[in-house]
């Protein structure tokens, strides 16, 4: 039986105020009340903490008492702190008796790698003075080499996602005999990724006398279950949360793809009236890299993070105060309690991982009376999660189109006349009048030639006009057309033509590398940036695979796709010229993969999932790897590029499904080894996946 608590979060109004009830925690309790290791009440003093939340409130002592915690809470009420914390205070002791240790302590398992680097980013913020300290965060679609060499290493604390956990324990490379720490976070959405056998088998592998804290905005029956069968009477603690955002904020969304998002960006700078503006993007070095972009873009812009010293971070907010920089780029740590009146927009140039996130950013903006705008920039397989933002901020998001290119020629056009006119109105031009005249007596040239020279100078080398990106040839829409009864790509089911605006590509994987549908939507939505809408058709060969994809994508994405890699291959992505090898004919055995017409979502737990799920007992055939049989056996060998030694495929089953934001997909998507999502498994029977995912907010 476990013990429960029920706490009110903070309400998040504009200015960003929070207020707890009495009946949910006292109003005065301090960081300091709660018995935290003076090293770590240290590092929360250096970030400005000093109250803690509700959830916090409650958890930290519970955790610093040694009993497993069952936590029922949003993301965004600061969970991550509630675990972190006294973990870390508890460690920090244990070294001072036993010295340090560098066999891994705590294991905290996350549903996606942005969640895994943003837990391990405030671990290693919060154990800023403790010495020989080190927390990794491991994850798939990511090299394992400096993985495997953090772990040699040693890390008392290892972040990760389910498959990736699972692979370096079947390495070796992660030892978890001594862990005394396992925490949960987002379980629900784990299991809903489809990471529930994946999560037990790494819980039923961990010591008994571990202590376990487990996160979760929901209770489902099958975390109920868990928490009931691996933590031992746990106290459940309860928050709940109430968002709103204030009415005097305009907000807008753009439908954007991660290799667009700096162009949408600017194009949206250059075509609305602007004054101070706030982006905030997910991770420390991406404050740097857009920061580093916008600059190169003539952009006054600077970042903050959590790594910026604190004096620079103050003097880079008093600069955007003066109005020496225009655009702040931070994380959401970074821009906690930030208050600069001249804030007229706030771009979520990536979308946050919650709702209240979303308040507290965009509540930096439409201060003190003012009007603001609120940009997000967000996927289309993310545009599910906007009904969840509206009813946290009780008002409309509107979808914007971004500016023609006609727009913005426009508007530069207008600036470049006011500058000109300016210039001639406030500037002593006597001596370059004199310059132009001699020029105009030495060479054959006009006054007009002259000025329009001394324009393009004046750019330094940056065109002046946006023009409009070329788009690839139709005709591999009409030969994939003509293609489909030729090659037998319809032989599933009835016929379909190409989409609109889409050309087939070709991938150099196929059915002999035991490729999944799941593993190529995952692989190519991950890398390429791409929603599952996008992608269409795919049909697996014998040594590859045509699939269906937009005509227009980019240099960019393009050069990504060609070296990403599903089971360990590069997939050579090019467009498809029609070649195929006439030994497929015959030896195809039933193609692999399928129009998706009613794809949707690919999440859920496997009884929602619609579709064939065969098992692979009718494919026959050995499978290669280190010269053994391979029929249903051990995948691949050691091989660095494969993601590892892959044992036992047949009862791990493949785990697909787009979440909120599936850049995870290196676990379930195709990255290095790491399996596929996609429900059809047989040969000869095919079935249409289909969920009935519900939003993560």
């Amino acid at each position: 039986m476990s013990e429960n608590t029920s706490f009110d979060a903070p309400s998040e109004q504009n200015a960003g105020s929070s207020a707890v009830t009495p009946e949910s925690a006292p109003a005065e309790l301090l960081f300091t009340d709660l018995e935290l290791d003076p090293r770590i009440l240290a590092a929360l003093k250096d970030v400005g903490y000093e109250k803690p939340s509700p959830i916090q409130a409650a958890t930290i002592p519970t955790l610093l008492e040694g009993r497993d915690v069952v936590g029922l809470a949003q993301t965004g009420t600061g969970k991550t702190a509630a675990f972190a914390l006294p973990v870390l205070s508890k460690l920090a002791e244990l070294s001072e008796v036993n010295g340090p240790d560098n066999a891994t302590k705590v294991l905290v398992l996350a549903p996606t790698r942005e969640l895994a680097l943003q837990v391990a980013e405030a671990f290693t913020s919060y154990a800023k003075h403790m010495d020989r300290f080190s927390v990794l965060p491991v994850y798939g679609g990511s090299a394992y080499g400096p993985q495997l060499a953090g772990l040699r290493r040693g890390a008392q604390v290892v972040v990760g996602t389910p498959g990736r956990v699972i692979d370096h324990l079947a390495k070796g490379s992660l030892d978890l005999s001594e862990l005394s720490y396992l925490v949960l976070d987002e379980a629900d959405e784990m299991l809903r990724m489809g990471f529930a056998d994946d999560v037990e088998k790494i819980l039923s592998g961990t010591p008994a006398d571990k202590q376990v804290a487990l996160f979760s905005a929901t209770m489902p029956r099958q975390i109920r279950k868990i928490a009931q069968q691996y933590l031992n009477n746990p106290a459940e603690i309860t928050v709940k949360s109430d968002t709103r955002t204030a009415a005097n904020i305009r907000q807008r969304y753009v439908q954007v793809m991660g290799p667009r998002k700096l162009d949408a960006m600017t194009r949206i700078l250059e075509a609305e009236e602007t004054d101070g503006i706030i982006a905030f993007v997910r991770t420390k070095m991406a404050t740097e890299d857009l920061a580093d972009k916008l600059k190169a873009r003539g952009y006054q812009a600077a970042a903050i993070n959590g790594d910026i010293p604190q004096q620079q971070r103050e003097r880079t907010v008093e600069a955007l105060r003066d109005g020496k920089i225009d655009i702040l780029v931070a994380t959401d740590v970074a821009a906690r309690g930030l208050d600069v009146e001249r804030i007229s927009h706030v771009f979520n140039y990536d979308i946050p991982h919650d709702t209240e996130s979303y308040v507290h950013r965009i509540g930096r903006t439409g201060r003190a009376g003012r009007t603001g705008d609120a940009i997000l920039f967000m996927t289309p397989r993310e545009k599910y999660l906007l009904r969840s933002i509206e009813r946290a901020t009780k008002s409309p998001v509107e979808q914007m189109e971004l500016p023609s290119v006609d727009h913005v020629n426009n508007k530069r056009l207008a600036r470049f006349a006011e500058q000109i006119t300016k210039t001639l109105a406030t500037e002593d031009l006597d001596v370059f009048r004199e310059l132009v005249t001699a020029y105009d007596e030495e060479n054959e040239a006009t006054p007009l030639e002259v000025a329009a020279a001394l324009a393009f100078m004046a750019q330094g080398g940056r065109p002046l006009l946006l023009e409009e990106a070329p788009l690839p040839p139709a005709k591999q829409a009409r030969e994939r057309g003509e293609r489909q009864s030729r090659d037998g790509m319809n032989s599933r089911g009835p016929s379909r033509s190409l989409t609109e605006g889409n050309a087939t590509y070709r991938i150099a994987v196929g059915r002999r590398d035991r490729v999944m549908p799941g593993s190529i939507v995952g692989a190519i939505a991950n890398e390429g940036g791409l929603s599952s809408a996008q992608i269409g058709g795919i049909d697996i060969r014998a040594d590859h695979s045509l699939v269906e994809l937009p005509a227009d994508l980019t240099p960019e994405q393009l050069e990504t796709l060609r070296e990403t890699r599903i089971g360990g291959r590069p997939i050579r992505l090019e467009l498809d010229n029609g070649r195929r090898p006439a030994r497929e004919r015959d030896d195809r055995g039933g193609a692999r993969g399928g129009f998706r017409d009613d794809r949707g979502a690919r999440g859920g737990f496997r009884e929602d999932r619609g579709g064939y799920r065969g098992g692979r007992d009718d494919r026959g055939g050995s499978r290669g790897g280190f010269g053994g049989d391979r029929e249903g056996g051990q995948r691949g060998g050691f091989r660095e590029d494969r993601g590892g030694y892959r044992n036992d495929r047949n009862d791990r089953g493949d785990r697909g499904g787009f979440g909120s934001d599936r850049n995870d997909r290196g676990d379930r998507g195709g990255f290095g080894g790491d399996r596929g999502g996609f429900a059809g498994r047989g040969d000869d029977s095919r079935g249409h996946a289909k969920s009935g995912r519900k939003p993560r907010w």
